[in-house]
């Protein structure tokens, strides 16, 4: 099997990009802008310059020509990384969230109706936003559920995932 030698080089650059993002991982969001703006920039600048430059030596066919036009013609969404540092070099933790909706498809195929999985649409929202906010789902919706019925409609918010506490929690208050 034969490997592109520059196939290999644009994914040593590539590379070079998840070290520096490996190395601000967990810190602020203005932290991570910052070491963008001064470690990563520069580099996907030569980055795209070498792509452009050996996407002109490819036929229009050949695969890696294919990949290099794809990720060319994406430029602008890939860079944005570089406005926020909110925003990820990747989009595996959204993937990672959406996988249980893939594996879970053929179950809730047969939701019995429209308005079955409409349903079945609103109570995974849930959970994942539970998920999301470090809450465990089960105890939360429980707790909901129980207290719901009971609570002024004025502090619904109280209940929502970021907002609830454990019912030991409310106790100790």
């Amino acid at each position: 099997m034969f490997t592109s030698p520059t196939a290999i080089e644009a994914v040593s650059r590539i590379d070079a990009l998840f070290d520096v993002e490996g190395g601000v991982v967990g810190q602020s969001p203005a932290a991570r802008l910052a070491a963008r703006q001064e470690l990563s920039a520069p580099l996907a600048a030569a980055f795209e310059k070498w792509l452009r430059f050996e996407r002109a030596k490819l036929s229009r066919h050949d695969d890696l020509a294919v990949a290099m036009d794809y990720m060319l013609t994406r430029w602008l969404a890939f860079i944005r990384f570089f406005d926020d540092g909110r925003i990820c070099l990747t989009n595996n933790a959204a993937e990672r969230a959406l996988r249980g909706i893939a594996l879970g498809r053929k179950s809730w195929l047969f939701a019995g109706s429209d308005r079955g999985g409409r349903r079945a649409a609103m109570m995974y929202s849930l959970i994942v936003t539970a998920k999301m906010n470090d809450v465990d789902p089960q105890a939360w919706l429980a707790d909901v559920l129980t207290c719901i019925a009971g609570h002024r409609a004025q502090k619904l918010a109280e209940l929502l995932p970021w907002n609830w506490q454990t019912p030991s929690a409310k106790l100790a208050a």
